[in-house]
């Protein structure tokens, strides 16, 4: 009984702590462009040093290049560091970033009439997998990539945020301008439409549902 108790302490702990450093994180975040605002240039180092990886990371998916995702990463944080006076803190910074990526990205890929890169890393954290299970996992991620690459944009972009970036379903729907609902739409669309591609290969797609 003791021992469950001490558990349940111990965990209760883990939480408030994770909490606290969550609140942290946005504070610090929040006061970063607070000083951009007022024009301070180390606040964008900071915030890249911060956000940068993420940020290249989600403008790579949507363009498949790595020049222009870049290019779209340098071009996001100028525009941010140009509107951080209208940042009222209302959501987290990273979704006010990722909506400037996700806008800034868009506008390239016009101008360049560039195709979507079908590419959405899929992992599979098997372990120490046998050969035949390595073999699997591969089949496995090709299929979920091609999977992917079929859908359009808009709904890639959906799935990416939720599932890569782990925005909640508001949050989403601030990136890309939409809303609420139009993200759920979206969510269920390319789930069926991955499981589908998943059944349709011998792959079962329980996970999907």
């Amino acid at each position: 009984m003791m021992n469950a108790i001490a558990a349940g302490v111990g965990w209760t702990g883990q939480v408030c702590a994770a909490s606290h450093r969550a609140m942290r994180e946005i504070d610090q975040s929040a006061e970063l462009v607070r000083r951009m605002a007022e024009g301070d240039p180390a606040a964008v180092t900071e915030l890249y040093a911060t956000y940068g990886q993420k940020l290249f990371a989600f403008a790579l998916r949507l363009t498949g290049d790595r020049a222009l995702a870049e290019d779209v990463t340098q071009e996001a944080l100028v525009a941010a560091w140009r509107t951080a006076k209208r940042y009222r803190g209302e959501g987290r910074v990273r979704t006010w970033l990722l909506g400037i990526v996700h806008h800034t990205a868009l506008k390239a890929m016009r101008r360049r009439s560039q195709p979507i890169s079908e590419s959405v890393a899929a992992t599979l954290d098997s372990g120490a997998p046998s050969p035949e299970e390595e073999f699997q996992a591969r089949e496995l991620a090709e299929c979920v990539r091609r999977g992917i690459g079929g859908l359009s944009l808009k709904h890639r972009v959906a799935l990416e945020l939720v599932f890569y970036h782990g925005l909640s379903m508001e949050e989403a729907a601030q990136v890309c301008g939409c809303p609420v609902g139009t993200i759920k739409s979206r969510l269920s669309y390319a789930k069926a439409s991955l499981r589908e591609t998943l059944e349709a290969a011998g792959v079962a797609g329980e996970d999907l549902r």
